[in-house]
């Protein structure tokens, strides 16, 4: 089986998901989810003519004055009498002008007698510190787009539209399952030959942000039986993620296992370093992802598998992690036929790569916050030169 390009192997992997229906949910719900539907508003926003100072609303025209002070509008009026000519209307922030006025004169541009008002300062334009009825928003006017995720901007605009629930994609279940003789779990005692199981805990981090439901189905022993349970008891999940056992050697039972299991097999392999033996296919109505074992690949194909996975199912319009570009602090040397992922940080001179790229070193990738993408073939790089860099979780 021939490595597949990353990008082909996202766009197949994205083309095995199914969406989950959509929920409506309370806007206090909703941060951090994905749109399933247009928004649009409800109400125009302003509501009517609201003054943006608080001062007087008079008539333009009739400056400087004098104007007879007739009443008063503060935030919450709902219906005023209208102006008659040379009268004003003492007004505050966000009250609404009443018919007639067309200018606010602020206070401290204004003289006032008892009920008689006089302004002190430069000419008044017609709609001076006024906020136009609709100019935020009009009602029907679309406000936010199906995939877009929600923040706290989103949740303003929303509710100001109107709005108190929106609908958004449904929340994945994703199971862990964590391959190998060789683990135990985390804080217990190591003995020689043995290793703590990180892969699940670190998972679990890189899913946090998101929309999701984790369930650590624990560390599954190289027995292609044991295997095959395990797989079985994780398909109640949506997408069902291994990491370990995913290459060729003879304890790498992941994959027979998988078959063993009923899944169906997409692809396997993938033209990058590091995380070559990714594989992905459906057991029943799960999502498998198999993740090679070491942390440093897990993390890497974490990033650009199954987090962009989760935000996919999730309903993101642009699941995949957004690519800039940077200038290198220190030289790389040329990469081979797969794409390089190699850990990396940005400091004030450029971005740096780490010391270490082996896929066991662990302390070196602690120390970065983006991957450098070389792709395959590509020439040495000089320190000045521009580079295409992902950020990581």
């Amino acid at each position: 089986m021939s490595l597949l390009p990353v990008a082909q192997a996202q766009a197949r992997l994205f083309a095995l998901a199914r969406r989950l229906p959509t929920v409506t949910v309370p806007v206090a719900h909703a941060v951090g989810r994905w749109l399933a539907q247009d928004i649009v508003a409800l109400r125009d926003q302003p509501w009517a003519d609201l003054s943006a100072m608080d001062g007087y609303a008079v008539r333009a025209a009739e400056y400087p004055g004098p104007w007879r002070v007739i009443g008063e509008s503060a935030a919450g009026t709902a219906i005023l009498p209208p102006l008659a000519p040379g009268e004003a209307c003492r007004i505050f922030t966000g009250a609404p002008l009443p018919p007639g006025a067309d200018a606010i004169l602020i206070q401290e541009n204004a003289t006032r007698e008892g009920d008689r008002l006089a302004a002190n300062a430069d000419p008044l334009p017609a709609r001076r510190h006024i906020r136009a009825a609709a100019s935020d928003f009009a009602r029907d006017a679309l406000l936010l787009k199906t995939g877009t995720r929600i923040g706290p901007a989103q949740i303003a605009l929303a509710v100001l539209a109107g709005h108190g629930s929106l609908p958004v994609g449904g929340r994945p279940k994703v199971a862990l399952l964590s391959t190998g003789n060789e683990l135990v779990p985390p804080g217990m005692a190591t003995p020689p030959g043995f290793l703590p199981s990180s892969n699940a805990p670190m998972l679990a981090a890189m899913l946090a942000g998101l929309p999701c439901d984790v369930i650590d189905l624990g560390i599954v022993p190289d027995d292609l039986d044991a295997m095959v349970t395990a797989l079985k008891r994780a398909a109640e999940a949506d997408i069902i993620v291994s990491t370990g056992g995913a290459s060729v050697g003879d304890h790498d039972l992941v994959r027979p296992a998988f078959a063993k299991a009923g899944g169906s097999l997409d692809f396997w392999k993938i033209g990058m370093r590091p995380g070559k033996p990714l594989m992905a296919g459906r057991l029943g109505d799960s999502l498998f992802l198999g993740l090679p074992g070491n942390p440093v690949s897990a993390f890497v194909t974490g990033t650009l598998f199954l987090l962009p996975l989760v935000r996919h199912i999730c309903g993101a319009a642009d699941p995949l992690p957004p690519m800039g570009e940077a200038l290198l602090a220190s030289p790389l040397p040329a990469t081979g036929e797969r794409d390089d992922y190699l850990r990396a940080w940005r400091s004030p001179d450029g971005v740096v790569s780490v010391t270490s790229q082996d896929s066991a070193a662990t302390a070196a990738m602690a120390m970065a916050d983006c991957l450098i993408l070389r792709p395959a073939g590509s020439p040495a790089a000089q320190p000045g030169e521009r580079v295409a860099i992902l950020p990581i979780p």
